[in-house]
């Protein structure tokens, strides 16, 4: 079994329709959304929910009025300015502002102070037409994507074992965050997709330091390569530097758009076309090297 992670240094560089593309060409394997604050790779997947999961998110302290004296005492040590007073004297918790350290619950005098840990977020498992698929939804603002990445990725490992799956295809989340940094780790190799402008050359930059620094065999892809030839240049001198191979080189094209509109991905929608040849070529050079 082998774990690919696809990720990208910025949004936008078509990371997620180039994954499921990939996804498509794939067999007997097992795929995992990593981009867990904005996951979308189920909707091209359109999967068929088969489990569902909470999964627990930060804490959020909340203060209990009856009992509390208004003593002032936890706004005065909230280094995040999370408590605050209002105009009839009491107390509230900002719930965007509080970081779940706890230490106003730890300090309150008359113990009216309680912290929760946020239910709104959710991990899954799904059927779909290219295999299993787990993925997650997360609320506005929640934390702790980097622990639930790590819960998806041990998941899919434990069902590709079961399955005996060849491959499992992680779509990495884009930047170098924590939920980033939760995909590369332990991964069998990671092809990163950028695309040729000033943007995306300077965060693919900061994204192969971040994967150079966990070790792990890293591959490119170059999308929409043609759009500004020079700058492709630049970014195939860099990669030729670090030693990180293209696997291809992916002109701009019309067709991943209306592959996207009717739910499909560009290789099933234009099969044979040469989308379909160049990504085709990409899977065949990657897994060639396993």
């Amino acid at each position: 079994m082998r774990e690919i992670t696809i990720i990208s240094g910025k949004g936008g560089t078509g990371k997620t329709s180039i994954t499921a593309a990939l996804a498509s060409l794939a067999d007997n394997a097992v795929f995992c959304d990593n981009d867990v604050d904005a996951a979308n790779l189920h909707l091209i997947f359109d999967p068929e929910m088969r489990e569902s999961y909470t999964f627990a998110g930060a804490w959020l302290a909340k203060i209990n009025q009856e009992s509390c004296t208004q003593c002032g005492i936890c706004e005065d040590h909230c280094r995040f300015d999370a408590i605050r007073k209002k105009d009839d004297g009491t107390y509230m918790v900002v719930a965007i502002k509080c970081e779940g350290c706890r230490l106003c619950e730890r300090i309150c005098p008359e113990a009216s102070i309680s912290s929760e840990r946020s239910n709104n977020n959710h991990w899954y498992i799904s059927d779909t037409r290219f295999g299993t698929l787990v993925h997650a939804s997360m609320g506005p603002g929640e934390e702790n994507s980097g622990k639930l990445v790590t819960q998806l990725r041990n998941q899919s490992r434990n069902i590709a074992k079961e399955t005996n799956a060849s491959w499992i295809i992680n779509d990495g989340p884009p930047g170098i965050g924590c939920a980033a940094i939760s995909s590369i780790t332990g991964a069998s190799a990671v092809v990163i997709v950028t695309e040729p402008s000033q943007s995306g050359y300077h965060d693919l930059k900061r994204v192969t330091d971040l994967v150079s620094s966990f070790k792990v065999p890293a591959f490119a892809i170059i999308n929409k390569y043609d759009l500004h030839p020079v700058m492709t240049g630049e970014i195939s001198r860099f990669l030729d530097e670090r030693k990180i191979p293209v696997i291809a080189k992916v002109p701009f094209s019309i067709h991943f758009s209306e592959a996207m509109l009717a739910g499909r991905t560009v290789v099933e929608q234009y099969p044979g076309e040469e989308d379909h040849r160049i990504l085709q070529q990409a899977w065949e050079n990657l897994t060639s090297r396993f």
